[in-house]
């Protein structure tokens, strides 16, 4: 794991996910339907025949039966929900169904599906303080719902907040692009090492909050406008550059070989002098960046 620079240290959590008190809701259900159909019935016979007792015990009934009902939870797939009994939190379902839990407790609903953020492109100065343009998607999950509902306020946009702050921190720690022949990271040829070390920052970040990341990639990436012109007119002085010391290193070899094939075979034998003249002629030819113009030369050699 990469050790990341810079982190703020956040509060250890008070609160961790636990399994809530629940049972299947279907029988529940069963037993709270009968009870207030029950408890309708036997009120309306008492209140027909005017038996006090079985308006009392159709009451009971009823209310028992409504009180049932009101535990009833449906949880649906990649959702959970948190429950709160008096102010406490008292656990969490993620039981997919029909389950029923206590009646007071109040639930609230978490999704526990994989999600996506998206940052917008934010103009930023790199290592070498060149305004550069960053975006970053990031790849996460819910992990621990009651860290996500009871540490901070909004888990959601919580996470929008610390990936923005970690992408610019990442774009001020690494420059655009390696200029020298030092070598180094970059955020332009690190690609690997860099969206590991954003993963590995904002999952930091976001623990605290119960929230799992993924994965993260950058998804923007360039110099702002007012250089961009600048920089790419550098990017392609190096390239010729480099093109060119390519050029000379092979036409050198090859006056190197044209030399020892013409001393090897006794094709014709040159002084110094007529070496370094051809070897002159030889690397025009060969480094010219058009096309030679042949002269026919109907004197000697030395004319």
């Amino acid at each position: 794991m990469i050790d990341v620079e810079g982190v703020v240290e956040m509060p250890k959590p008070k609160v961790a996910e636990r399994v809530a008190a629940e049972v299947n809701g279907w029988p529940m259900a069963g037993a709270s339907f009968v009870l207030v159909v029950g408890g309708a019935a036997l009120f309306s016979v008492g209140a027909a025949n005017g038996a006090g007792v079985a308006i009392a015990l159709g009451v009971v009934a009823f209310v028992i039966g409504a009180i049932l009902a009101a535990g009833l939870t449906p949880v649906q797939p990649g959702k959970a929900r948190v429950l709160q009994i008096l102010g406490r939190y008292s656990g969490t379902l993620r039981t997919d169904g029909l389950r029923w839990v206590n009646p007071i407790a109040t639930r609230r609903e978490v999704s526990t599906r994989i999600r996506n953020h998206e940052t917008a492109v934010a103009k930023v100065n790199d290592a070498d303080g060149n305004p550069i343009e960053i975006a970053a998607v990031v790849v996460w999950q819910v992990q621990d719902t009651a860290q996500a509902m009871f540490e901070v306020d909004d888990f959601v946009e919580f996470v929008a907040i610390q990936t923005e702050t970690a992408v610019r921190h990442i774009a001020n720690s690494y420059p655009y692009d390696v200029h020298t022949d030092e070598g180094g990271m970059s955020l332009r040829d690190s690609t690997d090492e860099i969206t590991e070390t954003l993963s590995t920052e904002i999952g930091a970040r976001v623990q605290a909050a119960g929230v799992h990341v993924i994965e993260s990639r950058i998804t923007h990436l360039a110099y702002a406008p007012e250089i961009a012109q600048a920089m790419l007119r550098r990017q392609q002085a190096g390239a010729i550059v480099a093109a060119r010391q390519r050029i000379v290193e092979g036409a050198v070899g090859m006056v190197e070989l044209a030399l020892e094939q013409l001393s090897a075979h006794n094709v014709v034998e040159l002084d110094e002098e007529r070496k370094a003249a051809m070897v002159s002629n030889l690397l025009v030819v060969l480094c010219g960046d058009r096309d030679a113009q042949p002269v026919v030369n109907t004197g000697s050699l030395y004319q």
